[in-house]
């Protein structure tokens, strides 16, 4: 069987893991993830990752913060009045927001902070700044 290469369609199963041993994401009890690898659909570490198995193969494989959602950047949280939101919004500490950006943009962001006055919000992705290890096994080249 031929190594899974560039231009490759391939099917995956992957479990994802935090150093803590946490699982973020799974495709346990789904279909295989579908990408083709050097497409840019996938973070380039889980590109990397898959380059080179063969169908049927399984490894473990330990992606640094710059091959996936990158570093924690602290210009991307900011702190804001409470009442820039409109009134009968319920904003919790986790709560997942849009913000419109000037060129009709969305920026999804999630409340870390709130008091009377203001909220803090954190436009980084929630995986940034964090190793992330997969288990993998290669199902398929399509």
């Amino acid at each position: 069987m031929a190594a899974a290469k560039t231009g490759d369609t391939v099917r995956v199963h992957y479990t994802g893991k935090l150093d803590d041993g946490s699982v973020f994401d799974s495709s346990e009890n789904r279909d295989p993830l579908e990408f083709t690898i050097g497409q840019g659909q996938v973070i380039p570490g889980f590109e990397d990752a898959v380059t080179g198995m063969s169908p049927g193969e399984s490894k473990s494989a330990t992606i640094q913060p710059e091959q996936a959602y990158g570093p924690r950047r602290e210009e991307m949280t900011a702190v804001v009045p409470r009442d820039t939101l409109p009134a009968n919004l319920d904003v919790q500490v986790g709560t997942r927001l849009a913000l419109q950006q000037g060129g009709g943009q969305r920026l999804p962001v999630t409340v870390t902070e709130v008091t009377q006055e203001t909220i803090t919000i954190d436009g980084n992705h929630q995986l940034a700044g964090k190793a992330l290890t997969f288990e993998l096994e290669l199902v398929e080249v399509v």
